[in-house]
């Protein structure tokens, strides 16, 4: 039994968004996606049923629920337990829908917002997360931070509850603007003593160094977006 995460998988099986114009590597990233990963490839070398992947956030370009079922379908039928994290781009998941989709996949897929995942003695905890990107007025970049750091804390605190004190912290921004030392988020997993915060949403090389990578502070910070993995899952824990 092992933890895998991956970020970004951007699919559109009802929505016309081909990829392939934000880079080549994204070229055929479906085929990629099935070549690496699908039932008869390395996805089942690699991922078993008793292992756990979390997604962390963009899965699909669907624009309602409606558009994002095939593409939920398609991460549901992949083995392992998948955990879905809120991302940019998730316009099927507003904040006050979790609960329905965790009762309509229940048993197949999990979704992570304002809760927290049982992981052995690990608790997965994590939000959506935000960092300036040069669009926002400073009032609204503070607005959305601090709903996302009160969203963080609360799935803390029910971990914490439920008696755990081992966690791992999922984002799918990067949990620091370019240019921040710490943030909200990298503050809150040095208090709650976090192992891990994985994060995605960095696309392409010049994007890749733009938060933390490895370890800081006792923390180590994992980028996990699609094309930064090339497509493959990668093992947070054995």
């Amino acid at each position: 039994m092992s933890l895998y995460a991956i970020g970004d998988l951007h699919l559109s099986f009802t929505a016309n968004k081909p990829m392939d114009i934000f880079g080549k590597e994204w070229k055929d990233h479906v085929k990629k996606i099935e070549k690496n990963w699908k039932i008869e490839k390395n996805w089942n070398k690699m991922i078993s049923s008793g292992d756990t992947v979390v997604l962390a956030g963009d899965h699909s370009w669907g624009r309602n629920l409606k558009e994002a079922e095939a593409d939920l379908e398609f991460i549901a039928s992949l083995p392992g337990r998948k955990i879905l994290l809120r991302g940019n781009h998730d316009m099927f998941w507003d904040a006050g829908r979790t609960k329905r989709l965790n009762e309509k996949y229940n048993g197949r897929l999990f979704f992570l917002q304002n809760n927290f995942y049982s992981y052995g003695n690990t608790a997965l905890v994590g939000t959506k997360g935000y960092c300036y990107e040069g669009k926002d007025s400073p009032e609204h970049f503070e607005k959305l931070v601090k709903r996302e750091l009160e969203r963080l804390r609360l799935s803390y605190e029910l971990a914490v509850a439920a008696g755990y004190t081992s966690f791992i912290q999922f984002l799918h921004y990067p949990p620091t603007s370019i240019g921040e030392e710490e943030s909200g988020f990298t503050r809150m997993a040095l208090e709650y003593g976090a192992d891990q915060v994985i994060y995605a949403h960095c696309h392409g090389k010049d994007r890749f160094q733009d938060s933390f990578l490895g370890n800081v502070d006792g923390v180590n910070y994992r980028l996990v977006s699609s094309d930064y993995l090339k497509f493959k899952p990668e093992r947070i824990l054995p």
